[in-house]
């Protein structure tokens, strides 16, 4: 195992959702695995003043109400004493002087620092901007980080302006843009499947590859984050980061080795040869909708436009679908899909890879309808699995075919899950890259959406709905090239249906 060096883990933002609900427990179960550097201390900062006393009741009401009964007292003891508390007040100018200060003077706080930014995306550069004012991202006595979470900037022209101003403190190694989505132990597990199986890399290409669709569903709606989602829509939060993450890794030739650069070379190499989208084929590579009410679990929920804070005649999208084309040696003429949705039929993320058909279809008389094709399915949540689909002889005198489905369940019994935020926090103080996000892979992806987010924005006076509950709006089959093809809506055998979505 890597040693890790002792460092201070500074985190923004510390009494905010995704401190209490992903940072704080994440940490604390690096703590109970005794996965933390012995010489980790962690001081959170917030606007808030809190006495050290009055903040680690708060940590501890955090985790006991997660863990109830069942918590190890003597790691949260452990974890406590690692915990501290400083306030920076909106409008007190010399905080972020006092702060060096102790970061600077203090004995018990180790030189390596990293600063996470669990804030809003637009206090990014201010407090970076205080941070380097004050001297607190100089190397001299020790590595400085930072890291940032999505989205990064809101179009390639603004994460291009954040990145000037981050740079104008940092250098590009210095800089953690974590996407959470990739540190799942399943998207991880691509790679895996990629590069560690010799057996289907002869048949992962154009020859073989009928297409490659990726999706992401929800039944959730938009939540309590309509002031976010307002300005964001389901093609930034999800398909320019996350899904075209996916696509990456599906896509990728295999790297020199794993090395963090390697790596992040590959995917770069993908991203830029997918096939810009011009003004004016948006519509035949894009596709939009927002949920209108409906019913969840039996439950009837309200539609978009009926959320709190979301503007009556909004064209904000919850459901986005897209076609995209990689134009390599390997990938030429094969379309990907992407697509994800709140308030869908079921929640789950899958990577389905259908195959083309055999060259002759010798059992064209004696089987019974149209031939059914292969796939590999890798389901990413909530069934982290590997589906294979093939045709055999159903048991009879007659030579009729049926699909059945290999099944491979990741997890053996007893093996724990983790949450995707305590390998990528253990990175960050390795300092290992491999599932951060480097600044020409953020513009890559940007350009990717670019076009599609320009047309959509002039196109504020009709948006298609779908019930909540369903599988999306009606016309997004006019995204796939054959008749035959088809949106995968579940990895059984059942999942693979014809219907008019």
């Amino acid at each position: 195992m890597t040693k890790i060096e002792p460092c201070t883990l500074v985190f923004f933002g510390a009494g905010g959702n995704l401190s209490r609900k992903k940072l704080i427990p994440s940490l604390f179960h690096l703590e109970m695995l005794q996965r933390l550097p012995q010489h980790l201390v962690i001081l959170g900062c917030d606007i808030v003043e809190y006495e050290r006393d009055a903040w680690l009741d708060g940590v501890g009401e955090i985790l006991r109400d997660k863990h109830g009964k069942d918590i190890d007292e003597a790691a949260l003891k452990r974890f406590c004493a690692r915990l501290h508390y400083f306030a920076v007040p909106p409008n007190d100018d010399d905080a972020y002087a006092r702060l060096q200060t102790l970061l600077d003077d203090d004995p018990k706080f180790p030189p390596n620092v990293v600063y996470y930014m669990a804030v809003r995306p637009a206090d990014y550069p201010g407090i970076v901007d205080k941070l380097g004012n004050v001297g607190l991202l100089k190397e001299n006595n020790g590595w400085r980080r930072v890291v940032i979470e999505k989205p990064f900037g809101y179009d390639l022209l603004s994460a291009q302006t954040l990145q000037a101003s981050l740079y104008r403190h940092l250098d590009e190694p210095q800089i953690y843009r974590i996407d959470h989505y990739l540190g799942k132990g399943t998207v991880q597990n691509i790679m895996v499947f990629r590069f560690a199986n010799l057996l289907l890399e002869p048949l992962w290409n154009n020859h073989y590859i009928d297409h490659v669709q990726i999706t992401h569903s929800e039944t959730l709606g938009v939540e309590n984050r309509a002031d976010y989602y307002e300005g964001a829509g389901a093609l930034r939060d999800m398909v320019q980061s996350h899904l075209l993450q996916l696509l990456a890794l599906v896509a990728m030739e295999p790297p020199v080795s794993m090395a963090a650069e390697h790596l992040r070379d590959e995917k770069v190499k993908v991203l830029k040869a997918i096939r810009p989208i011009t003004q004016n084929s948006v519509h035949a590579h894009a596709f939009r909708g927002q949920y209108a009410s409906g019913v969840i679990d039996g439950q009837t929920v309200p539609g978009y436009l009926e959320e709190k804070n979301v503007a009556p005649n909004s064209t904000t999208e919850t459901y986005a679908a897209m076609k995209l084309f990689v134009d390599n040696w390997r990938w030429a003429g094969v379309p990907f899909y992407l697509r994800t949705g709140k308030r869908m039929a079921e929640g789950s993320s899958a990577v389905c890879v259908r195959f083309k058909a055999p060259p002759q279809d010798l059992l064209r008389k004696t089987r019974s309808g149209p031939p059914q094709p292969n796939w590999i399915m890798l389901g990413i949540q909530p069934d982290d699995c590997l589906r294979m689909e093939l045709q055999v002889k159903v048991p009879g005198l007659d030579v009729q075919t049926r699909t059945i489905s290999l099944d491979a369940t990741y997890r053996k019994d007893g093996e724990e899950d983790f949450d995707a935020y305590e390998g990528l926090l253990l990175d960050v103080i390795l300092g290992d890259h491999s599932l951060f996000l480097r600044i020409d892979e953020v513009e890559a992806a940007w350009r990717v959406v670019d076009p599609v987010l320009k047309v959509w924005a002039m196109e504020r006076d009709f948006i298609n709905t779908y019930p909540a509950g369903s599988w999306g709006p009606r016309g997004t089959y006019r995204l796939f090239d054959r008749e035959d093809q088809f949106w995968r809506h579940s990895l059984h055998p059942d999942g693979g249906k014809l219907e008019a979505y």
